[in-house]
């Protein structure tokens, strides 16, 4: 592939509903242009964009995949993103260095969740953006009643391009609405002009106002003469089309048929037309030296930089990081610097990607997008430049996960590599958690969502050979007391030849009304009947007692502990004797104190439209959650809050999908600790028995 201009370069970002034709669409794209002689087909495992094994095995993409396809005298860099919400850290990494985008809406399946979840993460970054009607081959396609979901829920925004022309219900052609001029299929996405059938004047009569109306909405001076009636010129449609689409006034229909290759010039052409090269948008960094962000162009005449947005670490192709250039010409075997890390490196061979392949290339220029590989201590998010440079670009908003599962490898001799594994499946997907819980002994794993972490699991079985179980967490629970418990008497007498160990302690142990501590230690001996230089022995005992609860081994906390009296021996007692003594007073009176569990709230934040709500509101209530407050925002959204169990939240993302059609949305961060009611205490209690049966 040839290099090119900045001003021939386009980035688009290829979005929409899990299933809607996304990979399809590329794969058209790339049949039409000569890439491919021969499209491959999802279900088939044979395209340009899923080629790893488990996109092959499941049938749908779980990463990002960057396929540049040259039309005309451009370049244009697809980024082909999942359309299943669990991998929407791939969407983020796509979306961060795209200029403009493609939504794929499925011509029978309508307006989904996923095209909605489009729509505002276009909204979100505001991204120039065109949907695209595809499966217009379907018996049952409708562009009319997609047309009418469309401006039902994005408004007037959405301005149809193209109506379709159907014969004895087959697709084959399609009304130009911009030069109301009809076309014709005559091979694949080759067409003829032809004269608009009678039967379309009403429906394509339609079609045109709306166009009309979006135009009119640009201006006031637009405004005024549509409303006196008079017609807009082609030049001054074609030119208030090509501003508006990219200030995102004006977001255009077309359609076709990806599977047939139908329409896919004419989508070329649009992204040509009507999407801005990456000279046209602005690029933002953060100052190192003042911490202000700046507004920066995309000016290949300036020193090089460019940033990390993407890695990809495959046992069979190695380790790429994709890159997208902001400034000046990169060329291979020159000195770079990291100023994310502060280390110097060298640019060796840059690649162009397309799908698996690559291609060794000479230059890029600044808004081009490329891979580097052999390069040090290389992260995505990392921003690199000369050396002195100040700037530094923004990583990809990477969302936060909340679904977690404990993991443990199958074998146990395998838990190193699998240690190893998932480093490098963790730095490919930047949406993905370690988490060490030392307090549970367990180790665990967070994701997005539930498939995502059981994609995870079969590829460290397919890739790196090594197996991992994923099994529900322990949560952490707290042990504390709910009454006091005087005069508890712990003792330590042991006779062994020589020096014995004697030590006695009388204590009281009771609420100390501070649940964020786990112990007040305090002692009112009097006589000398402890000796003071073994209080700090009892403290110790006490110190290391909260550390395993009586009741289910759990940490203890808000307890006062108060030495009272005790015994000694000049001989036979010694600080071990008597920090025994309070280990063996502390489990007596922790259970003469009335235990309980707590249990760990979450403060949960749930975004839904407003018709799931009370669907929300009453799962949250199931889930012993108390709702505490709804505010409406905008969309048409609710965010409910609510204190839930943090063991009641496990599922909860696959739940809430479920409920909501997929739309929902929420986040949660730990609140506080509240009693456990009575069943919950007796199954956990129970459960940690038999955990600790099985540890033996």
């Amino acid at each position: 592939m040839k290099v090119y201009q900045t001003d021939k370069i386009r980035n688009v970002a290829v979005l929409g509903h899990g299933g809607s034709g996304k990979t399809t669409l590329i794969e058209g794209m790339a049949y039409v242009t000569g890439i491919v002689s021969r499209m491959g087909k999802v279900a088939d495992g044979n395209t340009i964009s899923d080629f790893d094994k488990e996109e092959i095995k499941r049938k749908f993409s779980i990463s990002t995949t960057l396929v540049p396809i040259e039309f005309e005298d451009i370049k244009i860099n697809f980024l082909d993103t999942p359309g299943y919400f669990d991998f929407a850290g791939e969407v983020a990494e796509a979306l961060s260095v795209a200029d403009a985008a493609i939504i794929v809406v499925n011509a029978k399946a309508g307006v989904q969740v996923g095209t909605i979840k489009a729509w505002e993460y276009c909204e979100k970054y505001n991204i120039p953006r065109i949907i695209f009607v595809s499966g217009m081959d379907d018996d049952d396609a409708s562009f009319r009643d997609v047309h009418i979901a469309l401006k039902e829920k994005f408004g007037g925004r959405i301005a149809p391009f193209h109506v379709p022309m159907r014969e004895n219900g087959k697709f084959v052609g399609f009304v130009n609405v911009v030069k109301m001029k009809g076309r014709r299929f005559t091979n694949g996405s080759e067409y003829e002009e032809c004269d608009i059938p009678d039967y379309l004047q009403e429906h394509l009569q339609v079609s045109r106002e709306s166009l009309m109306e979006a135009v009119a909405e640009t201006s006031e001076e637009f405004m005024d003469r549509y409303f006196s009636g008079e017609e807009f010129t082609y030049e001054e449609v074609s030119q208030t089309l090509r501003q508006s689409v990219m200030t995102c006034d004006i977001v255009p229909v077309l359609m076709g048929s990806a599977l047939s290759a139908q329409g896919m010039n004419m989508l070329l052409l649009a992204v040509k037309k009507y999407f801005p090269s990456p000279d046209q948008t602005i690029l933002r960094a953060n100052d190192k030296k003042t911490g202000e962000m700046v507004n920066l162009s995309y000016d290949p005449q300036k020193h090089i930089s460019f940033r990390v947005f993407k890695t990809i670490v495959d046992p069979f192709i190695g380790k790429y990081s994709l890159i997208k250039v902001c400034t000046g010409c990169l060329r291979p075997d020159i000195p770079i610097y990291n100023l994310n890390t502060e280390n110097e490196d060298k640019i060796g061979k840059i690649y162009l990607m397309r799908g698996k392949d690559t291609e060794e290339i000479a230059e890029l220029y600044a808004g081009d997008i490329g891979a580097l590989t052999k390069m040090n201590d290389i992260h995505t998010g990392d921003t690199y430049a000369d050396k002195g440079a100040s700037l530094v670009y923004k990583a990809p908003d990477i969302p936060v996960p909340y679904t977690f599962m404990a993991y443990t490898a199958s074998n146990k001799a395998d838990e190193d590599k699998i240690a190893s594994s998932l480093a490098k499946i963790l730095e490919e997907d930047l949406s993905l958690r370690l988490v060490n819980d030392a307090e549970n002994r367990q180790s665990l794993i967070y994701g997005i969502g539930d498939q995502q972490l059981e994609v995870v699991a079969s590829k460290l079985e397919s890739r790196y050979k090594v197996k991992m179980n994923l099994n529900p967490p322990r949560f952490a629970y707290r042990e504390t007391i709910m009454k006091k418990a005087s005069d508890i008497n712990g003792t330590h007498k042991k006779q062994s030849g020589g020096h014995g160990q004697y030590g006695v302690v009388i204590m009281d142990f009771e609420p100390s009304g501070d649940l964020e501590t786990p112990y007040i230690f305090d002692q009112v001996v009097v006589g000398g009947s402890v000796p003071k230089n073994f209080f700090p022995a009892v403290e110790k005992g006490v110190a290391e007692s909260v550390l395993r609860g009586p009741l289910a081994g759990y940490p203890v906390v808000g307890i006062k502990a108060t030495l009272k009296d005790g015994k000694y021996h000049p001989v036979d007692s010694s600080e071990m004797a008597f920090k025994t003594a309070a280990q063996n007073a502390f489990k007596d009176g922790i259970l003469a104190a009335k235990p309980v569990l707590l249990e760990p709230i979450a403060r949960v934040k749930v975004v839904v439209p407003n018709d799931y709500t009370g669907d929300v509101m009453g799962d949250l209530n199931k889930r012993r959650g108390r709702v505490l407050g709804m505010e409406h925002i905008e969309g048409g959204k609710q965010v409910v809050t609510a204190d839930v169990p943090m063991a009641e939240m496990f599922g909860y993302s696959t739940d809430l999908r479920s409920m909501t059609g997929g739309i929902g949305d929420f986040s949660y961060e730990f609140n506080c600790y509240e009693q456990c009611p009575g069943d919950v205490q007796k199954k956990v209690i129970e459960d940690s028995a038999k955990a600790a049966e099985a540890d033996k």
